[in-house]
């Protein structure tokens, strides 16, 4: 197979893993995996925003593909697809049509579905709201918010916006709507409300890849990713103290 051709593949494998939440040395080694398998020596340097792939042929000659990556999520379920996809190609290396169209397949694989993403959201929001000390009505209103907090996500997410902005309104409404309903409800402690509503916006997978990259010496990629997870942490908190700010007089 052309290298221009083994480029394309592993391109496209790097790109699946890197949006969707794989670390910066894992889409490194995947890569070169790939180019491996086919007979060619690839070298890699992956970022938290782009790929860069030099692949060498048999005359000496080198085909250099970049690929940028502008919308990042963490969908576990692929990266294993990819991981699967690469261990295959060692033991037998595809065509390059098949390899393509396995590599569509995986891109293009069906999501779970919005109920059940977000039944999910609101059994993590219910079980830390006990975890933390909560009764069963705190959770149950923590369960409620993270319901309301995912679709306005969901929502954003789709027309386009600043991720500040995002996590900002996001923290804005868990402080805003808890506090109005610890006031109406006395035997509701907005603080386990909060805490039990925060937990689905808090990046903890961005967080340990940042750390995982920094041990692997990855320091651009996993200072990048730690920022990033810092920056959501600050949008939601101030958020969160804008909105006590404003109505902790009201209510």
């Amino acid at each position: 197979m052309e290298a221009k051709k083994v480029a394309e593949i592993a391109t496209s494998a790097g790109e699946i893993l890197l949006s969707n939440g794989a670390e910066a040395y894992r889409v490194e080694e995947t890569i070169k995996k790939i180019c491996s398998s086919y007979g060619f020596n690839g070298e890699c340097i992956s970022t938290s925003t782009g790929i860069f792939i030099s692949i060498s042929d048999q005359e000496g000659e080198f085909v250099t593909s970049v690929k940028r990556i502008n919308l990042r999520r963490v969908d576990l379920y692929r990266v294993e697809l990819i991981n699967s996809f690469s261990r295959g190609l060692a033991e037998n290396p595809l065509p390059y049509e098949e390899a393509k169209n396995k590599l569509r397949e995986i891109y293009n694989a069906p999501n779970f579905s919005l109920g059940i993403r977000l039944l999910a959201a609101g059994l993590t929001a219910f079980s830390y709201a006990i975890f933390f000390n909560g009764g069963i009505l705190d959770a149950l209103v923590s369960l409620l918010i993270s319901f309301g907090i995912y679709l306005l996500l969901e929502y954003i997410s789709k027309i386009g916006s600043f991720q500040f902005l995002e996590y900002y309104l996001s923290g804005f409404i868990i402080g805003a709507v808890s506090l109005a309903i610890g006031s109406f409800f006395p035997q509701i402690n907005k603080d386990n409300v909060i805490t039990g509503a925060i937990i689905v916006l808090l990046p903890g997978v961005a967080l340990t890849n940042g750390i995982k990259d920094l041990l692997y010496g990855d320091y651009v990629s996993g200072f990048a990713k730690l920022g990033e997870a810092i920056l959501i942490i600050v949008a939601m908190s101030v958020g969160i103290v804008t909105a006590l700010s404003i109505f902790m007089k009201w209510f």
